[in-house]
């Protein structure tokens, strides 16, 4: 069997940059799936991105359930990739879903219960990156670009901070989760994931 590697955290965590330099290294030696979630060059995403970065206003329920079909659509991927031996290497996945729209009021436990329902891959480890919703709101701000709904709102990333804290404590949607001081440099956090990382694919 393969291994599903999924990155997550707030807005700023460095997910993208972090999955990028794992991406890198198991790529010389492993065959890696990689995938990004929302994955805005289809037409599902197209409407994410309207809602998120265009803000227009569209429901939770409905948002939840727009992320969660942009996450279905790889489901038989994720499932054949591992199937054969490969890593699956994603940038975000349902935990964000979870994360962020629980932080709007959509019910936690329904959220678990559609993911069941939908049969997602469930990962065999989540590194969380770690991060204040301060640095949160710092990093995307000094990005000095288009900032969507969620990541310009301090209020919201506190909210989005109490589900993920909750998703850890329970081991919600993983086979292990694992907590990751993302408020280090870009190279001390890269360091620190290539070696958990090793670890489990060697163990």
């Amino acid at each position: 069997m393969g291994f599903f590697i999924v990155f997550e955290g707030l807005d700023g965590c460095g997910a993208g940059t972090q999955s990028e330099i794992l991406r890198e290294k198991l790529m010389a030696n492993q065959h890696i799936i990689f995938l990004r979630y929302p994955s805005y060059n289809n037409p599902i995403g197209e409407l994410i991105y309207k809602c998120l970065k265009e803000k227009v206003p569209l429901h939770m329920e409905s948002l939840f359930m727009l992320f969660a079909l942009d996450q279905i659509k790889d489901n038989e991927k994720i499932k054949s990739a591992l199937s054969s031996g490969k890593i699956v290497l994603a940038d975000r996945y349902f935990a964000s879903n979870i994360a962020y729209q629980c932080a709007k009021g959509f019910d936690f436990d329904t959220a678990l219960k559609i993911g069941e329902l939908l049969q997602l891959p469930k990962p065999d480890l989540v590194i969380f990156l770690k991060v204040s919703p301060e640095t949160s709101v710092q990093r995307k701000t000094k990005e000095k670009r288009n900032l969507d709904m969620n990541e310009e709102n301090m209020q919201y990333q506190e909210k989005v901070k109490d589900v993920y804290e909750k998703l850890v404590a329970e081991k919600v949607f993983a086979k292990e989760w694992i907590v990751v001081d993302a408020e280090k440099s870009i190279e001390e956090v890269a360091k620190e994931i290539e070696r958990i990382v090793t670890e489990k694919l060697n163990s």
